[in-house]
């Protein structure tokens, strides 16, 4: 019978926890740290001990994390069986959140490691991008991340004024004549220290605005490469969806094709209603899940805005869940977010499917 090193990790900045089980034996606690040369001794003590029990197979699991995938790279390119798993996923009782340690956490993902491996259950993992995926992820999550940060600077600046009892400007915001109208408040309307600091978060906003431009001139430049441009054109035939939304939809969902149904692509970007049932208690539903990529979901929400405005067809399926329902018209948005998503994912599917059709003849 094949025997099993089963590792459970609790994984941190600087150090991991690891609760270490042989089949059913008792498991035994180590703490390694995460730079590079101590993953290397982690993996030939692990590999060492495997080979002393005539090759062992080896599990080892964590939690995904700020971390990324870097240990589940290096331990898969040991020949080690990795899986990063969903905290959402992971069944965390009252008491065990009361009583927090390490250890416990470690021992949770062991308990995981162990069902999958001695009862067949249902590993609650992640699915893992390649590593051309996350590095395009990094430059469109940074280009959201530039858009929200000067927002937030705007509305500090909203407040500034307002906590000054200015609230009316004679232009519209963020206009030529509205700048102007701020550099006049910045240099001499307000006191010293107030237009200081309103020209410090003006200067915050034109830079943030100056890289958001540069952003967008990098994502527009990866939206045109190979393995990207037939996808996106295909998406961007929809009405509001443009290629900052379509970019934000690829590189969050990833490999469009491990989705079976519809129900998966709602489910896993949150858009399905939660549910409570119990004993004699009908099955309750309640607000959406939110679970999976938020960014994902806000440029869903900022295209079914965009297509209500240009859209007839969409407005008309908006108007018929909205009069069933008047008081909840944020229920009709995400009614429409999700059939966009489900949208999006049979195009992107059919063009992905036909690029890699494409691949092979080449």
């Amino acid at each position: 019978m094949e025997k099993h090193i089963m590792v459970g990790c609790d994984l941190h900045d600087k150090s991991m926890l690891l609760k270490i089980a042989v089949g059913r034996e008792k498991p035994t606690v180590e703490t390694w740290n995460t730079d590079g040369e101590s993953v290397v001794l982690m993996v030939r003590h692990l590999t060492n001990w495997a080979a002393r029990l005539g090759g062992a197979r080896i599990l080892f699991a964590y939690e995904a994390c700020g971390f990324g995938f870097r240990l589940h790279d290096e331990l898969s390119d040991a020949g080690i069986e990795c899986y990063v798993l969903a905290p959402s996923k992971m069944h965390k009782s009252p008491k065990h959140r009361k009583r927090k340690t390490d250890e416990r956490d470690a021992q949770l993902i062991l308990d995981s490691l162990k069902a999958y491996v001695l009862a067949g259950v249902e590993m609650p993992s992640v699915w893992i991008p390649d590593p051309q995926t996350r590095d395009d992820r990094e430059l469109v999550r940074r280009r959201l991340a530039i858009a929200e940060d000067a927002a937030a600077a705007m509305v500090r600046i909203r407040w500034l004024l307002k906590g000054h009892g200015i609230k009316l400007a004679p232009a519209n915001a963020w206009t030529d004549a509205y700048w102007q109208w701020l550099e006049q408040l910045a240099s001499g309307t307000l006191p010293s220290g107030a237009g200081a600091a309103l020209g410090s978060l003006m200067r915050q906003v034109q830079w943030l605005w100056s890289e958001r431009d540069i952003l967008d001139e990098q994502v527009f430049t990866l939206a045109k490469a190979d393995r990207y441009a037939p996808v996106v054109a295909a998406l961007c035939r929809h009405k509001g969806v443009g290629t900052l939304t379509a970019m934000v939809y690829l590189t969050e969902m990833g490999d469009l094709s491990r989705f079976a149904n519809r129900q998966q692509v709602g489910s896993f970007l949150g858009l399905v209603p939660s549910s409570y049932e119990t004993g004699e208690t009908a099955d309750r539903k309640g607000h959406i899940t939110r679970q999976g990529p938020g960014r994902v979901r806000k440029v869903l929400c900022q295209a079914v805005w965009s297509r209500l405005r240009c859209d007839e067809h969409e407005r008309d399926a908006y108007d018929a869940i909205v009069s069933r329902n008047p008081k909840h018209k944020k229920k009709a948005v995400v009614a429409r977010m999700r059939t966009l998503a489900v949208v999006l994912w049979h195009t992107g599917l059919e063009a992905q499917t036909a690029l890699r059709a494409e691949a092979l003849v080449g």
